[in-house]
């Protein structure tokens, strides 16, 4: 058996490196909830929501939040990437856990809206750095993560193959906010019951022809739609 590792202290060194502050329990704690919260606050609201709802939602005080996230600009972008990392890795545990393609995409789509994906709507805003190195990274993982999924259901006959990619999620993101300024917060009943009309609008063999062509997520982000 190898021996016990000692648990890990604040300021922990190894030999010949200078130590390195560990961040308190309290803070990781604190910056999970104000992701959270904010996550929620901007699906409801939008990007522009007050700080004061985050740090109300959160539990916290706003000099906490501050100390956090000094400006909204720096909220924004975590939240942005913290809902990524939420939905690939649910896109993830679908594509290894789920043997059928298309209730594959079904828990997937459900599970995404459960994240906030809604959330990731300042990505098509003018004023949003899309290009920040840690945001190009997540944005990548999550489409290709995406794109793996739709793609099995399209081969194995499931899913109706003039749909793309950004068909799924400009669809995803719309159909998971509440209509604007209702403060609608029972609306996740409504948002998983649309969900799953549009879904059976995807199974194959298709029951109809679309108009235009499949969007795609480079058609999302140029805004031509």
């Amino acid at each position: 058996m190898a021996p016990a590792v000692p648990p890990a202290t604040a300021g922990a060194t190894t030999p010949g490196c200078p130590a390195v502050p560990r961040p308190r329990a309290d803070a990781v704690r604190n910056r999970e909830r104000i992701l959270a919260a904010a996550r929620e606050v901007f699906v409801e609201f939008g990007p522009g929501a007050p700080f004061d709802e985050v740090a109300r939602r959160a539990g916290i005080g706003n000099a906490t939040l501050y100390r956090h996230f000094p400006d909204r600009d720096a909220l924004v972008h975590h939240v942005v990437l913290y809902v990524m990392d939420g939905v690939a890795s649910e896109a993830e545990a679908t594509l290894a856990e789920e043997p059928d393609a298309f209730a594959a995409l079904c828990r997937f789509t459900h599970a995404a809206a459960d994240e906030r994906i809604g959330a990731l709507c300042p990505m098509l805003a003018d004023d949003f750095d899309r290009d920040h190195p840690e945001l190009v990274a997540a944005r990548e993982a999550l489409e290709a993560v995406i794109e793996r999924l739709l793609a099995t259901g399209q081969d194995a006959g499931l899913i109706r193959t003039d749909i793309g990619v950004g068909d799924l999620t400009l669809a995803l993101s719309q159909l998971s906010r509440p209509l604007p300024g209702t403060g609608c917060l029972d609306a996740d009943r409504f948002v998983h019951r649309h969900l799953q009309l549009f879904l059976d609008g995807l199974r194959a063999p298709a029951r109809s022809v679309l108009p235009g062509a499949a969007a795609t997520l480079e058609d999302l982000r140029r805004k031509t739609m």
